[in-house]
C-alpha cells in the first residue's frame, strides 16, 4: 500500500514538472527578436549623429525623421538652424544630373561642402557641385576634399590633409597619386617582402592600407619600413570540396623572440627622397591600441609634424608597454633627440585616448599619466623634457582631448569621474588654464556626452544622453553656455511599442567595499512577484569592460540581443569588475596585470555582483545563472564555467582567446608581461590558459569559433576541445565553416542557438523547432527600410 502511494506520489510529481514545462513556439521567439535593432531601429527618430564642421565654423548635420532625412545646418554665430538645401529641389537637380531618379527622403547625402558659388554634396555616386538654390547639379568626381568636414571616414587611400594626394602601397614601396589627375609617383624604391613600407600588420590587422602621417602642408610623411622578415607565420585553409587554398601571413605571438618592428622614415613628397630617423628599430606598438594605428583612419597614430615641417615628435613603446619615450627627430638630417620617458610597473595607459599633444608655438607637450592613480594632464617643456606643473585635477581620468587653445592657454578635455555622485562612466568636457587653474565643468547634465569640436575651439556640438534617456544634440560656446538646441531624439513610437529602458545597478566586487556599476535588462512583461534565471554577458578586458566605455552608456534600445534575450524569460546583466578601464590606475590593475591576474577575468566580481544583485532583487534566481561573452568574453564564459562550477550552470563561448600564446604578442604581453620560462620548463602563461583546468566542468558548456578566424586563431578553442575529451567532460561545439572572427552571414544562426541553449539548460524549457530568424539579406533589408536614408545609423 505505501508502496503504491509513494509510486503515484512520483508519478504525480513528475506530471506537474512536466506540465510545468514551457514549450516555446514560433511566436514567442519572434516576440523576443522584434527588440534587435534591425526591427527597433525604424522606431526612433531624429537621432543626430556624426556633425560635420565645415570650414566657416557652421556646423552640418542630418535629422532623420519617421520618413525623410533633413539636413541642417546650425550657426553659431548667429544662434539659428536653417535647412542645409531644399530636399525635393536637390533630389530634381541630382536626378538631372546623373539621368538617373533620385527621391527627395533618400538623398544619401554623406558629405557637404560650402563653395564660393553655392555648395556641394557627396553622395554614393560622387560629389555634385550645385548653385546655392539647389536649382542645378553638375557631378565632379574627384572629391571637393579641400573643404571637407571633419571627422570623415577611412579613405581607399590614405588622403592628405588638402584632399589633393592619396598614398598606397606598390610591391612593398610607397606610392602617391595626385587624385585630380591620376598621375603616381613612387617614393620608396628599396621595399622588399616582409621588409615593406607604410604596411599595416598587427597579427589580428593585416591589409594592404598604407599608415601614414602627413605634414599639414602634404609636403612630407612619416612612416616606418615594417621588419617582418623574422616573424613567424599563420596558417588557416578553408572547408572546401576542392584543394584549399591555404591562407598564411606574419603573426607573431606571445614569447615570441623575433616580433615585427618598424624603423621610422620621413619622405619629401616633392623629392621622393627618404630621410631614415637615426634610431634603432621601434616594437611595433602604440601607446593606445595593438596596432600602429588605432584611430581607423590610416595614421600612424604616435607620430606628428611641426608646422614647418621641420621636426617630427613621436613616441617610442617598449614591448611591454612599461616604458614610453617621447622623442624628437629632425626631419631634414634624421637625428633624433630624447626629451622624456616614463616607466611604470604594470602596463601604461589604455584611460585617455589622447595620451598626448605637441604645442608647437610655446615648445611644450601635454602628456597624460596615471602618477596619482587617475590618468591627469601634465605640461612639459619640450626642449628639456622637465615637468612645468600638472594641467588637471581630481579623481577620475581624462580621456579626451577634443581642443587645445594655445593661445589662450586653455585645454578642453573630457573626463569620466570628476563629477561626484553620478555614474563614473559618464564623460563630461571641462576647460583647464594650462597653468592648472580654473578647472571647470562645461557640460553639467548627468549623462554620457560625445563632444565634436569646431576646428578652432570656437563651439562644441554635444550629443548627450544615458542608457534610460534619449539623445540630446546641442551646440555649445566655448564656456558651455547653450547656442541652440539641434535635436532631441524622438522614442515615442518605441514606447508605445512596448520597450523598457534597462536598470542602472551598482553592486559590491569581491572586497565587499569597491562599488561595480553596470545595467539590468528585464523582460517587457516583467512581473517582480516571478523567480527570473539570469544570465551575465561578460567582456574582462582589461581594455574595455562587459558595459563598454564611456560611449556605450549612451542611450541604446537593443543593447545587442540583451533585450530579446531577457522577452524569452529571462534577466540580462553587464557588470564592469575590477581590472576594467575608465576608473583608477588602482581598479584597472586589480587582478590584470600578470598572466595569474589576468586568469581571474573579472569572475569573482561577477559571483559578487550578482549574490549582491539578488539580495537587492529578489527576484533574481541564483540557483539558475549563465554567462556567455565573444572573444574575451569567451575566454571569460569558460574561465567562470571552470572556475566557478558551482555558481555557472550554463555557459556559451564564442571564438575565446582561451590561450593567450596562441594569440598575437602585442595584446598580452601590454597586460601580462612578457613570457618567462621556469628552469622546469614551465611558463607563467600557464596560469592563465583555460585548457588547464578543464577538469572542473561541471554544467553545460557550447564552444562557437569561425574556422578562418585571423584574429583569435581557432586553435584557441580546440585546445580546450582537446583538453574536455582528455578529461572525459560531456560539452556542446560548433564550428563555423569559413567564417572570421563575426560570422558573418552566419550570425543569426548562431544567435537563435544561442537563445535555444539558455533556453534548454537555463530556463529547462522546449525552443521551437529551427526558428527562422531574420537572414543577413533580411536584416539589411528591413534596415534600409526602416529608415529613410541609407547613410542612417543604426540607433544601437
Amino acid at each position: 500500500m505505501h508502496l503504491r502511494r509513494s509510486l503515484c506520489t512520483l508519478l504525480a510529481l513528475a506530471a506537474t514538472a512536466a506540465s510545468a514545462q514551457k514549450v516555446y513556439t514560433d511566436h514567442d521567439y519572434a516576440q523576443a527578436e522584434r527588440w534587435m535593432s534591425y526591427n527597433t531601429s525604424g522606431l526612433v527618430h531624429h537621432s543626430i549623429s556624426r556633425p560635420d564642421y565645415l570650414s566657416d565654423g557652421r556646423v552640418f548635420f542630418r535629422d532623420p525623421g519617421t520618413d525623410s532625412t533633413a539636413y541642417k545646418i546650425a550657426d553659431p554665430v548667429k544662434g539659428t538652424v536653417t535647412p542645409a538645401f531644399d530636399n525635393a529641389k536637390l533630389a530634381a537637380a541630382l536626378s538631372q544630373a546623373t539621368g538617373k531618379p533620385v527621391t527627395a527622403n533618400r538623398l544619401g547625402v554623406l558629405y557637404y561642402y560650402a563653395e564660393p558659388s553655392g555648395f556641394a554634396v557627396t553622395t554614393r555616386t560622387g560629389t555634385f557641385h550645385c548653385d546655392g538654390m539647389a536649382s542645378k547639379c553638375s557631378i565632379d568626381k574627384p572629391s571637393a576634399a579641400a573643404d571637407a568636414p571633419t571627422g570623415r571616414r577611412k579613405p581607399s587611400m590614405n588622403v592628405s590633409p588638402d584632399g589633393k594626394l592619396g598614398a598606397y602601397i606598390l610591391n612593398n614601396n610607397l606610392w602617391v597619386r595626385t587624385l585630380a589627375t591620376g598621375a603616381e609617383k613612387q617614393l620608396t624604391f628599396d621595399g622588399a617582402q616582409d621588409f615593406g613600407y607604410a604596411t599595416d600588420n598587427a597579427g589580428w590587422q593585416h591589409s594592404d592600407s598604407a599608415v601614414v602621417t602627413w605634414s599639414a602642408d602634404a609636403k612630407k610623411i612619416a612612416t616606418f619600413q615594417q621588419d617582418q622578415r623574422k616573424t613567424g607565420m599563420m596558417y588557416l585553409v578553408p572547408i572546401t570540396n576542392r584543394h584549399p587554398q591555404l591562407e598564411a601571413w606574419k603573426y607573431p605571438l606571445v614569447g615570441d623572440k623575433d616580433v615585427t618592428m618598424i624603423e621610422p622614415v620621413v619622405i619629401d613628397v616633392e623629392a621622393a627622397k627618404v630621410t631614415r630617423l637615426k634610431i634603432a628599430p621601434l616594437q611595433h606598438r602604440s601607446m593606445e591600441c595593438d596596432d600602429v594605428s588605432c584611430d581607423g583612419d590610416g595614421r600612424w597614430t604616435d607620430a606628428e609634424f611641426s608646422p614647418d615641417d621641420s621636426k617630427l615628435a613621436f613616441v617610442a613603446t617598449s614591448r611591454d608597454h612599461k616604458d614610453e619615450d617621447v622623442k624628437l627627430a629632425d626631419t631634414g638630417t634624421g637625428d633624433v633627440k630624447q626629451i622624456y620617458h616614463e616607466h611604470v610597473d604594470t602596463y601604461y595607459g589604455w584611460q585617455a585616448k589622447i595620451d598626448w599633444k605637441v604645442l608647437w608655438s610655446s615648445n611644450e607637450f601635454l602628456w597624460a599619466s596615471e602618477r596619482s592613480n587617475f590618468a591627469q594632464y601634465y605640461l612639459y617643456d619640450l626642449n628639456t623634457g622637465k615637468l612645468k606643473n600638472a594641467v588637471t585635477h581630481g579623481d577620475g581620468p581624462v580621456y579626451q582631448l577634443p581642443y587645445v587653445d594655445e593661445k589662450a592657454r586653455v585645454a578642453y578635455f573630457t573626463a569620466t569621474g570628476k563629477t561626484p555622485g553620478i555614474d563614473p562612466y559618464f564623460e563630461q568636457l571641462f576647460s583647464v588654464s594650462l597653468d592648472g587653474k580654473n578647472q571647470t565643468l562645461l557640460t553639467p547634465e548627468p549623462a554620457e556626452h560625445q563632444i565634436t569640436a569646431a576646428p578652432d575651439g570656437s563651439s562644441f556640438v554635444d550629443i548627450y544622453s544615458t542608457a534610460q534617456e534619449p539623445r540630446t544634440a546641442v551646440l555649445r560656446d566655448r564656456t558651455g553656455k547653450v547656442i541652440v538646441t539641434l535635436g532631441k531624439q524622438d522614442i515615442s513610437q518605441l514606447v508605445a511599442a512596448g520597450w523598457k529602458p534597462s536598470l542602472p545597478i551598482k553592486v559590491k566586487a569581491r572586497d565587499g567595499k569597491t562599488d561595480l556599476y553596470g545595467f539590468l535588462v528585464r523582460p517587457t512583461n516583467f512581473d517582480p512577484s516571478k523567480k527570473y534565471p539570469l544570465v551575465d554577458y561578460i567582456y574582462p578586458g582589461p581594455q574595455d569592460g562587459s558595459c563598454g566605455g564611456p560611449e556605450a552608456r549612451s542611450f541604446q534600445v537593443s543593447h545587442g540581443d540583451n533585450q530579446a534575450m531577457a522577452d524569452l524569460g529571462m534577466v540580462v546583466i553587464c557588470l564592469d569588475g575590477q581590472g576594467n578601464p575608465h576608473r583608477s590606475k588602482a581598479f584597472h590593475d586589480a587582478h590584470a596585470s600578470t598572466p595569474a591576474d589576468m586568469g581571474d577575468d573579472t569572475i569573482p566580481d561577477q559571483v559578487s555582483g550578482i549574490k549582491d544583485l539578488a539580495a537587492q532583487y529578489p527576484w533574481i534566481d541564483l540557483d539558475h545563472v549563465g554567462i556567455w561573452g565573444h572573444s574575451g568574453g569567451g575566454n571569460a564564459t569558460v574561465s567562470a564555467m571552470f572556475h566557478a562550477p558551482d555558481f555557472f550552470k550554463v555557459g556559451w563561448s564564442e571564438s575565446g582567446n582561451h590561450d593567450n600564446r596562441d594569440y598575437e604578442d602585442d595584446w598580452d604581453e601590454r597586460w601580462a608581461g612578457l613570457e618567462t620560462i621556469s628552469p622546469d620548463g614551465k611558463s607563467n602563461y600557464d596560469a592563465h590558459a583555460n585548457q588547464n583546468y578543464a577538469k572542473n566542468l561541471k554544467g553545460h558548456l557550447m564552444l562557437v569559433h569561425g574556422t578562418m578566424d585571423d584574429n583569435v586563431p581557432p586553435s584557441n578553442t580546440l585546445l580546450v576541445v582537446d583538453a574536455l575529451i582528455k578529461a572525459n567532460k560531456d560539452f556542446d561545439l560548433i564550428m563555423v565553416p569559413n567564417v572570421h572572427h563575426g560570422y558573418a552571414q552566419d550570425t543569426q544562426y548562431i544567435t537563435r542557438r544561442r537563445w535555444d541553449y539558455f533556453v534548454t539548460h537555463l530556463l529547462g524549457d522546449t525552443p521551437p523547432h529551427e526558428y527562422h530568424m531574420a537572414t543577413t539579406e533580411e536584416v539589411q533589408r528591413k534596415m534600409a527600410a526602416t529608415g529613410p536614408d541609407d547613410e542612417d545609423d543604426d540607433e544601437d
